[in-house]
């Protein structure tokens, strides 16, 4: 279980972060989720109508999040994270590997992962492989009830007390690229906040709940992360001035 230490730097990663790596946003126009309408591929419903349709479409992710490389955002939050340690925890939105393939490893998905699969009769999860389809049977128990190992909509995020209780213990709370507009997450920084904590937004654009934040930045992650990671480090690696 990943907690952060007392004091700490909770961050939140949206799909923004790997905007500039190649992935699109439900926002983008042309991307992927165009083709596509949520209702029929990111819900159990959905699943339940046409699974074929879902795998179909969750093929391509994974093909493209697999095809993907880390963009500079990520490569700043893995440095972070190696010069903090237990004081830094990612918790993402996002369902690629980009943030460990930086070389970050205190990372919460809690919308699940596209390189995993899930048996929706057993429960058993293993490593997805490139393609799936409706009649893969579970290596537990058999059962043609493959489906990505992903949190769809109407479903429950996963790691939740882990992230309520590091948002209950950090200094700062830094929201990046993320919409504001999907729950819960999108109360991750009024909940920081109300503990206590400094919070910050790294974003192309104000996100829909920018009111909460004490400040914010706009601008593209991959280039606003890496700047805000030189001046955290900067901070916490200069001396204490001597009492007099």
């Amino acid at each position: 279980m990943w907690r952060v230490a007392e004091g700490g730097i909770v961050v939140l990663t949206g799909a923004g972060i790997s905007a500039e790596s190649g992935l699109g946003t439900f926002r983008d126009p042309g991307g992927l989720w165009t083709r596509y309408r949520l209702e029929d591929v990111a819900t159990p419903e959905g699943f339940a109508r046409n699974p074929a349709l879902v795998h179909e479409f969750y093929n391509a992710r994974r093909a493209q999040a697999r095809a993907a490389r880390p963009n500079a955002a990520h490569a700043a939050l893995a440095r972070l994270e190696r010069a903090l340690g237990p004081a830094l925890l990612i918790v993402t939105q996002n369902v690629d590997a980009l943030h460990e393939a930086a070389g970050a490893s205190r990372v919460l998905h809690m919308h699940g992962q596209l390189d995993g699969a899930l048996c929706a009769a057993c429960g058993h999860r293993w490593p997805a492989p490139e393609a799936m389809a409706i009649e893969d049977p579970c290596p537990a128990c058999g059962s043609a009830a493959t489906r990505p190992d992903v949190v769809w909509f109407g479903e429950y995020p996963a790691h939740m007390d882990e992230i309520g209780a590091a948002l209950a213990g950090a200094e700062l709370f830094v929201s990046i690229g993320t919409s504001g507009n999907v729950w819960p997450a999108a109360g991750f920084a009024a909940e920081a906040r109300a503990r206590g904590a400094r919070t910050l937004e790294l974003n192309l654009e104000p996100s829909d709940g920018a009111n909460v934040f004490h400040e914010a930045r706009h601008g593209p992650a991959s280039q606003l992360v890496p700047a805000w990671v030189d001046e955290v480090l900067q901070t916490r690696q200069r001396p204490a001035p001597r009492p007099r």
